[in-house]
């Protein structure tokens, strides 16, 4: 049996909580009459609004915090960034046979780079950067707009305003009255902006591409105008369509995985996207037939006008020789009559 509590000891404890009470507003007063009251000004003052925006960024007229947001931005910087792009269909490709098929695509990549390299040309190893990845039709549609029809500095103009700086603190400009610190300023031009989207929404439809963004659609894109990397992944992926032989089972034996050759099946070429602009499958097998990649097409380049010269030179040069000996004849021509008219006087006089 535990020990008792004395019954003074109980009355002590079951005190305290109401004594602590006390000595909490005792404090709580003292140091309520010891604190200064806050001036009128600050108690009138209106408080400073919150920033809804990050110092760093901009409004914007889509809201940045969406995925369909960051999907644009993602694209648009796709686009601006890869000149050599390849547009592909895929039917229900598992996750399993994407990993195969990247995998095999970044074999045949490096194995260029490394003939490159061993040609002794100075041409960047593009196979770590070279990238084949599923879009969003819709999204990559308007990005397609944006990166090919607006113009930021043709917004900015005929906005009349220049671009303003914006308070982080207050996200509002003292340059702009009207639409200052607004997602609605006009002289916001980033792509998630409402110039943006005002400039391109006329555009809807009208793009080359936007025919072919039906269906699951994926993208190949190569930082780069590379016709051997080009040739090489198409080489892997549609070896058919595109007309270039598929690696050889004996070099390539892990081409031959089942779970590769299932995934191949479900790829279709679609088109190709080279320095903005569109071409068709005849196309894009054309500029995956270039010998030598962009070296050996301006060699070409410098051969046709080296026999474009000389074929004016000569045509030159034949149109004056016919014109001289032309001369040459009609002088020899004159010369022997003046000599018959000559030998006739002659024969008269005597």
């Amino acid at each position: 049996m535990p020990p008792r509590v004395p019954s003074s000891l109980r009355r002590q404890t079951f005190r305290c909580p109401y004594e602590l009470r006390i000595a909490r507003a005792a404090s709580t007063a003292a140091a309520s009459a010891v604190t200064p009251a806050a001036p009128i000004e600050q108690m009138t003052r209106s408080p400073v609004p919150i920033a809804r925006t990050p110092p760093t960024q901009p409004p914007s007229h889509r809201s940045p915090e969406y995925r369909r947001s960051q999907l644009l931005r993602q694209y648009t910087s796709l686009l601006r960034t890869s000149p050599l792009m390849v547009l592909l269909q895929h039917n229900n490709l598992k996750s399993t046979e994407w990993a195969a098929i990247r995998r095999e695509l970044t074999k045949a990549l490096r194995k260029v780079d490394e003939k490159i390299a061993a040609e002794g040309r100075t041409s960047p190893e593009l196979a770590t950067y070279i990238k084949l990845q599923t879009v969003q039709n819709s999204i990559f549609d308007v990005a397609l707009r944006i990166v090919e029809y607006f113009r930021p500095s043709q917004a900015a103009l005929a906005s009349g305003k220049p671009p303003s700086a914006v308070d982080p603190v207050t996200q509002t400009s003292a340059e702009l009255p009207l639409f200052s610190g607004s997602r609605d300023d006009p002289a916001l031009t980033h792509d998630l902006s409402r110039a943006a989207h005002i400039a391109v929404k006329s555009m809807k439809g009208k793009h080359e591409l936007a025919n072919l963004l039906t269906g699951p659609v994926a993208v190949l894109s190569i930082p780069a105008v590379s016709p051997e990397h080009m040739k090489a992944a198409l080489s892997i992926l549609t070896p058919k369509e595109a007309g270039f032989p598929a690696p050889t089972r004996k070099g390539h034996p892990d081409y031959y995985d089942p779970t590769v050759q299932l995934g191949l099946q479900k790829l279709n070429l679609l088109a190709a996207r080279v320095d903005g602009k569109v071409f068709d499958i005849a196309e894009t097998k054309w500029i995956g037939s270039i010998e030598g990649g962009m070296d050996g097409l301006r060699s070409q380049l410098i051969m046709a006008l080296q026999s474009m010269g000389s074929s004016l030179t000569s045509t030159l040069e034949g149109a004056g020789k016919s014109l001289y000996f032309t001369m040459e004849s009609r002088r020899s021509v004159l010369e022997d009559e003046q000599k018959g008219e000559g030998e006739g006087e002659k024969s008269e006089s005597s």
